[in-house]
């Protein structure tokens, strides 16, 4: 298994905080988002290496990075070509920009690279393991608004996704959908079929919400707590809990 994280968003909402530099890249309670999240998954035994796709802007960030971090496994670093957000290609071709340029051809971890979270990716690993299927997260999400925003399910019994839908204005479940997605090696040709049918490609979500209907997808109950930081003021939040 190898994961691609994604990287290459530009994090307007966060400026001018961002403008020039990562958001992945800042740092909570004495390290990076990004290394909190690597030093999860570098543990993994069914992991192998990753990849990073970032974009033109940010790139020489990431090599510094990478330059001074001592993890197991191998880390390449990717630029998709884009140097602004009015150009940027959006979550699902950066996945489908990894698998071309590197050639992969085995199940891939999609994570996006700034959120936190307290609790280890492994379970999600054996989730997928044992489903042998697609898989994706999901969590409880009482706040209508905040579903709003965000990918939504609908799963049957045994936790087999039935519709995902991103941003609906009217949810049918109260089951949110973190960034986080393990895709089995056989469903990765659908990712351009999806580009090519018109599937949207800014959210990672979107190809999900196209693949769920052909291909079994399973979602894995979130085993803890997520942090997403999306603005200044929910950065600064995250620095004083963790900070505590």
């Amino acid at each position: 298994m190898t994961t691609v994280i994604l990287a290459a968003g530009y994090a307007t909402r966060m400026y001018p905080l961002t403008e020039n530099f990562p958001k992945p890249l800042l740092e909570v309670g004495g390290k990076t988002v990004l290394d909190r999240l690597m030093e999860d998954i570098d543990r993994i035994d069914a992991i192998k290496r990753h990849v990073v796709v970032s974009n033109s802007r940010y790139l020489p960030h990431f090599k510094e990075w990478a330059e001074r971090s001592d993890y197991d496994k191998e880390i390449t670093l990717l630029s998709d070509g884009s140097t602004e957000n009015e150009n940027r290609l959006g979550a699902v071709r950066d996945i489908l920009f990894a698998i071309e340029e590197e050639g992969l051809d085995e199940d891939l971890m999609v994570l996006a690279a700034d959120n936190l979270l307290d609790f280890s990716l492994a379970g999600f690993v054996d989730f997928f393991c044992e489903k042998r299927a697609t898989s994706i997260m999901r969590h409880r999400e009482p706040s209508l608004e905040r579903l709003q925003r965000t990918g939504v399910i609908t799963i049957d019994g045994d936790g087999r996704v039935l519709l995902m839908e991103e941003k609906p204005r009217e949810p049918k479940s109260s089951w949110a959908v973190p960034p986080f997605y393990i895709y089995k090696r056989e469903d990765l040709p659908l990712i351009r079929e999806a580009i090519e049918e018109g599937c949207s490609t800014d959210a990672p979500g979107s190809f999900i919400a196209y693949l769920a209907p052909k291909r079994p997808v399973y979602a894995h109950l979130m085993e803890g707590t997520r942090w997403d930081i999306g603005s200044v003021e929910s950065y600064e939040r995250v620095k004083r809990e963790f900070g505590e």
